[in-house]
């Protein structure tokens, strides 16, 4: 059941819906308050919506979704992502985050800040302890993209990311469209070529709460389904060792559907102890098959489930284990501890230094390519 609290914050998130006529998103953003300046480029909101009256924002500042907003079992809108209300609250200076991004040039972490490729050793800045994480402490998710092609229901953004940027080799040239279909799917597709080799990952990094209501619930009692029989345990800097294990009898064991926080305190389990709950690579069984479900997360609260489909050999799920209350977010609400959970489609973290792993070396006259799909529907029982 409901709780009377739970129902007030539904009625509040469906007043803040845009009635026709009203400047702002059904979500409840003002477009004005994105439009902004940030090195020298101009950011903005950009509104995808279909005819079943889901919506979609997005904002070329780090390619990132700024909200979703779907309907629950009864018909009310919910955004489901975490984000904030202007362009300025995304910028560096004022909150280091990566809500909604798109991350580049190496999402994840690659260890020791530094991979050797054909002889040549590359050294990345440390953000992340030891470690360079997605992309270093300026990576894609604070650059303004360019806007190739927007309308009403896909948007398609560009980048340049020089070489020598963040230590990283080879001027690349990046393209990623964002398209909401017909059936409540947002389908993203990043592509890049280079001018000399390089590695490259991406992934979106949105920052799900699928009850619409991050300020009350967390995502423990979300219930959550992985395609995955085999993770990459990692040493305590969260690197890769380079053994795949299966999940068999473990905490990361998602083949059928689980409540996250039925196990996410067994510190047991070095691998959760690790990581302070869940924050994994699960190797996907689905093979690289677009079509093959890879994980699916339902609130039991508002009965929205969101399913994610990728040909991507992995996926990260992190849990918001490092969301503490010291970041305000959309609506004035402050993002505690495990108000989120994330899904992002990539490449295995480390790749770089794990030669037995599917690669990530991008050459010339190549063409990087992939695919991560955000579907939404509701579960009504």
């Amino acid at each position: 059941m409901r709780t009377t609290l739970s129902l007030i914050a539904a009625a509040a998130l469906v007043l803040s819906c845009a009635a026709p006529g009203s400047s702002l998103t059904k979500s409840g953003l003002d477009p004005k308050a994105f439009d902004g300046v940030y090195n020298n480029s101009a950011t903005a909101l950009y509104t995808l919506v279909n005819d079943s009256g889901m919506e979609v924002c997005i904002t070329n500042f780090g390619g990132r979704i700024v909200s979703i907003a779907v309907p629950d079992r009864d018909g009310n809108y919910r955004d489901v992502v975490h984000g904030f209300d202007t362009i300025t609250e995304y910028f560096p200076e004022n909150n280091d985050s990566n809500f909604g991004a798109t991350i580049g040039r190496y999402a994840n972490r690659v260890g020791g800040a530094k991979f050797t490729l054909d002889g040549k050793e590359y050294i990345l800045p440390k953000n992340n302890g030891e470690n360079c994480l997605h992309g270093g402490p300026t990576g894609w998710h604070y650059s303004v993209f360019d806007v190739l092609e927007q309308d009403s229901s896909h948007l398609k953004l560009a980048l340049v990311s020089k070489d020598g940027e963040n230590g990283f080799p080879g001027n690349v040239n990046v393209n990623v469209t964002f398209t909401l279909t017909a059936d409540n799917k947002i389908d993203i597709r990043y592509e890049a070529t280079t001018d000399a080799p390089t590695i490259i990952n991406m992934t979106n990094h949105s920052y799900f709460n699928l009850s619409g209501e991050p300020e009350n619930f967390t995502v423990l009692d979300d219930i959550l389904q992985i395609n995955a029989g085999n993770f990459t345990p990692t040493d305590a800097g969260l690197i890769p060792t380079g053994e795949i294990a299966s999940v068999e009898g473990t905490p990361l064991d998602f083949r059928t559907p689980v409540r996250i926080g039925e196990r996410i305190g067994e510190t047991s389990f070095e691998p959760i102890a690790l990581a302070n709950g869940y924050d994994h690579n699960w190797v996907l069984d689905t093979n690289g098959d677009i079509t093959k479900p890879a994980a699916s997360v339902v609130s039991p609260r508002t009965g929205i489930r969101l399913t994610v489909y990728t040909d991507e050999p992995g996926l990260q799920v992190y849990t918001g284990n490092f969301l503490d209350g010291t970041v305000t977010g959309k609506r004035g609400v402050t993002y505690q501890y495990r108000t989120a959970i994330c899904l992002e489609s990539q490449h295995y973290p480390d790749s770089p230094n794990k030669e037995a792993w599917p690669t990530v070396v991008l050459r010339p006259g190549e063409k990087y390519s992939s695919r991560c799909i955000y579907g939404f529907d509701v579960v009504n029982e």
